[in-house]
């Protein structure tokens, strides 16, 4: 690792580029790569130490490299079954939990935040950290009022933590040619740059989930909690209790983990269409089934602005790939940039591209599995493979950088649920386009 710089920014790098590597390579299912060794020579000790050392330095972060860990975690549904126990023990505490901060530390933050009276504003206010993430830690507390809140409170120090690793990211530009071998990695990093470190902002974040809890406001399927003050970094909202989805996932009946996918597809689909804005942290530790059965959704750091929906040449595509209209697919693509003007590409290769990726909303019915996300992992980074291939030839517009990642997290949800609905049904009430 001789190429990356000195200094404390660099320690960071250094010590989160090898389990960040080896993430991002397991996640995305390379068989035999995952780790540069042979399958057979692993052994399970190996596998659980490298595991909890992933843990141990992503946890340790609290910057871009948790936040990393964070998004990949939802990927560990396309490891073969017999290496994906440790990491998905590992990876789903990242979804959750982090070293907490000190109280001395929290009443600093809240002090400058909220005022030197600070505590007048509440009755009751619990030290001990509910949930801690990549940003800031959750406490629980009861408002003047009455209200019981859930208060956001940032790490001092975890902007400049952040912007650290990303300018560290480009390092990691091997993992996003992974998943896409054509990108253009420069100008995504340059998108992502800019919405990660909108997080940073809970002014920001206040005015996005006030926006979604009007949106959902008295809905049947989905409950976001009221925002109750906010500040830079501190973020006070109505506590909102549940069972956390990663118990779903690990426990739930089957019932339950159809609904959540139900819920979450709903969610993805409809939010640009009714907040004007889409999710876009779906890790399983943002969300709870409410008692009444409702997905409760938390954290909207991240988010999509789409003041016109999701754009409507996503579901003109995908109802044309579905029709079999090669040509037209073709021409779509390269009328939106994933496709260059210049590149001579077949038509019909297209369409056997992309058609086994939309299984799951070819027929009325259709169940995400593991070894579904297996196998479409296993078909598109085989370098061997004509998918491989095809894929070599893309680009991804940064205009879609986020509802791209953005769907592919939530299909990784789904597959951890292993969610069985009508899916088509979703994009035919919510997707624009696709109905026509």
């Amino acid at each position: 690792m001789t190429d990356i710089p000195r200094g404390p920014v660099a320690r960071t790098a250094r010590l989160a580029a090898l389990p960040l590597g080896f993430a991002g390579r397991a996640a995305l299912g390379i068989g035999k790569k995952v780790t540069g060794f042979a399958e057979e020579i692993i052994s399970d000790k190996l596998q659980q130490r490298t595991a909890e050392q992933l843990f141990s330095v992503l946890g340790q972060l609290k910057g871009g490299a948790m936040k990393l860990g964070q998004a990949l975690s939802v990927f560990e549904a396309a490891l073969p079954e017999h290496l994906a126990a440790p990491y998905r023990a590992a990876l789903t505490k990242l979804q959750e939990a982090a070293p907490p901060l000190p109280a001395a530390s929290v009443h600093k933050v809240l002090e400058a935040e909220l005022g030197e009276g600070w505590r007048s504003k509440f009755a009751e206010f619990d030290d001990s950290p509910a949930a801690a993430a990549s940003i800031g830690q959750v406490h629980r507390a009861v408002w003047s009022d009455g209200r019981e809140v859930a208060v956001k409170v940032q790490y001092p120090g975890a902007g400049d933590a952040l912007v650290s690793d990303l300018k560290q990211l480009g390092r990691f530009a091997s993992l996003f040619r992974i998943l896409q071998p054509g990108l253009d990695v420069k100008p995504l990093i340059s998108e992502l740059r800019e919405r990660v470190v909108e997080e940073l902002d809970y002014t920001l974040e206040a005015k996005s989930q006030r926006a979604f809890a009007k949106a959902y406001d008295g809905d049947a399927e989905i409950l976001v909690p009221k925002v109750v003050a906010a500040a830079d970094k501190v973020l006070v909202t109505e506590w909102a209790p549940g069972t956390p989805l990663s118990r779903i996932i690990a426990s739930g009946t089957q019932e339950q983990r159809d609904r959540a996918g139900h819920q979450l597809s709903t969610l993805h689909f409809s939010g640009p269409a009714r907040a004007k804005l889409l999710h876009a942290d779906p890790h399983p530790g943002n969300f709870r089934i409410a008692e009444d059965g409702r997905l409760v959704v938390l954290d909207f750091g991240a988010v999509a602005r789409l003041p016109r929906g999701l754009p409507t040449p996503i579901g003109t595509l995908v109802r044309l790939a579905l029709d079999g209209e090669a040509q037209q697919v073709l021409d779509g693509l390269r009328g939106e940039g994933f496709i260059p003007e210049d590149a001579d590409i077949d038509a019909e290769a297209v369409l056997e591209y992309l058609l086994p990726m939309l299984e799951p909303i070819a027929s009325d019915d259709f169940q995400f599995t593991r070894k579904w996300l297996r196998h479409e992992a296993a078909r598109i980074a085989n370098p061997k493979s004509e998918a491989y291939a095809m894929g070599k030839q893309l680009n991804l517009p940064p205009s879609y950088l986020l509802i791209h990642r953005v769907t592919l997290g939530s299909i990784g949800v789904m597959c951890q649920l292993e969610a069985r609905a009508s899916w088509r049904s979703i994009l035919e009430k919510w997707l624009p386009g696709f109905a026509e």
